[in-house]
């Protein structure tokens, strides 16, 4: 069967900011490279990031990280699940050693389990340095599976994955433990750049994220979700940086939270599932490491740092265009003349 040749799909690329990011992972001033062919996004978020240079930042806050992998197993009963169960869960110092022959840079963190029937869905989670992991858990379940069944003879394989991972799908449960880099970040805005720069208000935007990203989501039956457009700057800067951008499914599920302090506008994003590397599959290619290097993400670091820079980098781009497009509809007609103007 003859091979077909591998091409490329070319994606318009710029590069936006630079952005003012501020926290104990990154702080700096740092352009991002965005990938879209929805080109005004990088209109949108140059102003976010033009908003940002005038304040005393984005503060970004990692505050967990993890990749999972939820095995499938089968007991003769849920008594004898439960008992397995519990007997696997006393020994992760045995299941770290067998992690440790799949990889050097995995590391069992932590384990949760859930019993339908006489099944186990067994959720593995791991820490994986500086790649997003997808391959290195998969890899050290494979070992895993085998011990278990051994330790267990009583068990019997079902699956490597039971979708309690829970992997490119939108569900509760990474919302709840979190996959991949959990972010927070923030930012304190004056009115006075509000009104200049934003054409807005501080009340006008709280007031608007709350109609349209609290109320608006809920009643169209959001899942752990509460915000305008976060796929559309993970989409960019996933592609731009080499990432998985299926991924972008659980990493858009997030909160935007707005608040009046003062005569300031707090806002911030939210965003618990962030799955991305600076080293791995999508790696390799030229634009790829060019535009890692130009984020500071290639440096010699300690494993995890510069995926964590990554992160908290990413969801500082994620603030800057919320917050534009928040800012936007709060006055009729600005979307679409921006649109307009910058599509046609």
């Amino acid at each position: 069967m003859k091979a077909h040749k591998i091409t490329q799909a070319p994606i318009p690329m710029r590069t936006v900011g630079p952005i003012k990011i501020s926290g104990s992972i990154v702080d700096e001033k740092i352009s991002v490279p965005l990938a879209t062919y929805e080109t005004p996004l990088w209109h949108s978020v140059g102003r976010g990031a033009r908003v940002s240079a005038l304040t005393d930042g984005i503060k970004t806050t990692v505050v967990d990280e993890r990749m999972s992998r939820s095995i499938l197993l089968e007991a003769e009963d849920a008594s004898e699940a439960v008992q397995a169960l519990n007997s696997i869960k006393s020994r992760m110092g045995d299941l770290n050693e067998v992690v440790a022959q799949s990889s050097r840079f995995a590391k069992l963190i932590d384990m949760n389990s859930q019993i339908v029937a006489n099944l186990i869905y067994l959720r593995l989670e791991f820490t994986t340095g500086d790649a997003s992991g997808h391959n290195m858990v998969t890899n050290a379940a494979d070992r895993i599976i085998p011990w278990i069944l051994t330790e267990y003879p009583q068990l019997r394989y079902s699956s490597i994955s039971g979708n309690y991972c829970s992997d490119k799908k939108a569900t509760a449960v990474n919302g709840i433990l979190g996959r991949g880099k959990y972010v927070v970040c923030e930012i304190l805005i004056s009115r006075d750049i509000c009104e200049r720069r934003l054409k807005t208000t501080p009340e006008k935007v709280v007031d608007l994220n709350i109609k349209k990203n609290l109320i608006g989501t809920m009643i169209a039956g959001g899942l752990r979700s509460a915000n305008a457009h976060y796929a559309n700057m993970l989409l960019a800067f996933y592609l731009a940086t080499g990432q998985d951008a299926a991924n972008i499914i659980e990493g858009s599920q997030g909160v935007v939270h707005a608040e009046v302090r003062g005569d300031d506008l707090y806002f911030s994003c939210t965003l618990p599932n962030l799955i991305m590397g600076s080293v791995g599959n999508g790696k390799g290619i030229d634009f790829v490491e060019d535009n890692l290097a130009m984020l500071g993400c290639k440096e010699v670091r300690e494993p995890g740092e510069n995926a964590r820079r990554l992160a908290a980098i990413c969801a500082a781009t994620v603030l800057c265009g919320e917050l534009s497009l928040l800012a936007a509809q709060t006055n009729p007609g600005e979307l679409m003349e921006a649109h307009l103007k910058l599509e046609r």
